[in-house]
């Protein structure tokens, strides 16, 4: 990888080719948390943008747009009461993100499954990312890479004004990704109060598990075992929404427990229907406890 990796690629031939940026937080008490991701899909002639604030005792606030012009240069988008910019301060070290938009929130997240029905209020992120460790790389033949962060700054929804202090992840990744074709996956990151953090993705039905540990003081993460260093069991409730599941990476047993669900309905040109739900999770160990985000991809759940 080199500094450019960190920016926009030109579209490869697959049809359902995108690139995609993703930044996650939650505060180290597990109250409070959000992501944003903007995705590009050059055959869908439309980037995608995803942004949400979740806490314990608090509505889902979402501001999900699919309509979303492909930026002519750089990362910044426009719509109807949306604004948002990813700004490249330092490559690898120092992301910025800005965000103005009409939101909305929901008292039951799966109405993110049924037409996002609720009350507006206006979402504002004015935050940074800072990386504890040098990028972990996926696999030769994976366009995709991983940075654990520490994550400050404000975040404004309605009339409340919120400082942030919290940990972080960002990937960045760019290749085919066809959500509707696949048998999902399950991909989780976090950090622990001890001071460690880690990352995993295991697709469904397959081995393949990549994924980093970042030990305690260390600036360097190291790779788990590919081949079933990351395994997961996940117990679903209404709506197909994670209750809780037991996670085991590089050798540790987590017990997963979500605080808040922030899914999101994907629907392909031809109709086709995937749900994703991610959620703001603490992570249990018999060690240490942790804080963090995870996602899966459930394709053809209506």
């Amino acid at each position: 990888m080199d500094d450019r990796d960190e920016l926009r690629h030109p579209p490869g031939a697959e049809p359902f080719w995108s690139e995609s940026w993703y930044f996650d937080f939650a505060t180290p008490d597990g109250r409070l948390g959000g992501y944003l991701r903007l995705g590009i899909i050059p055959s869908f002639g439309r980037a995608w943008w995803w942004a949400c604030l979740v806490g314990q005792d608090r509505p889902l606030v979402v501001v999900r747009d699919h309509d979303v012009a492909i930026p002519a240069a750089g990362l910044e988008i426009r719509g109807e009461g949306l604004w948002a910019d990813l700004i490249c301060e330092t490559p690898w070290d120092h992301w910025s993100v800005g965000l103005e938009a009409f939101a909305v929130a929901l008292d039951d997240p799966a109405d993110a499954y049924r037409g996002e029905w609720g009350d507006r209020v206006a979402l504002g992120f004015d935050l940074e990312w800072e990386a504890r460790a040098a990028p972990y790389a996926y696999p030769a033949g994976i366009t995709r890479y991983e940075v654990p962060c520490r994550v400050h700054g404000e975040v404004l929804v309605g009339s409340e004004r919120l400082a942030i202090d919290a940990i972080g992840e960002r990937d960045h990744s760019w290749g085919g990704r066809d959500w509707w074709g696949t048998p999902g996956w399950c991909w989780t990151a976090g950090q622990m109060a001890d001071g460690s953090a880690f990352h995993a993705v295991a697709p469904t039905g397959s081995t393949l598990s990549p994924g980093f540990v970042l030990d305690p003081g260390a600036d360097q993460v190291r790779e788990i075992d590919l081949d079933g260093g990351f395994r997961v069991d996940t117990v679903l409730g209404a709506e197909d929404l994670p209750v809780t599941a037991t996670m085991s990476l590089a050798g540790v047993t987590m017990d997963v427990a979500p605080v808040a669900h922030a899914p999101v309905l994907l629907e392909a040109p031809d109709g086709r229907i995937s749900r994703f739900p991610r959620s703001l999770c603490r992570f249990t160990s018999t060690d240490s406890t942790g804080v963090g985000w995870t996602e899966w991809l459930q394709p053809g759940v209506r």
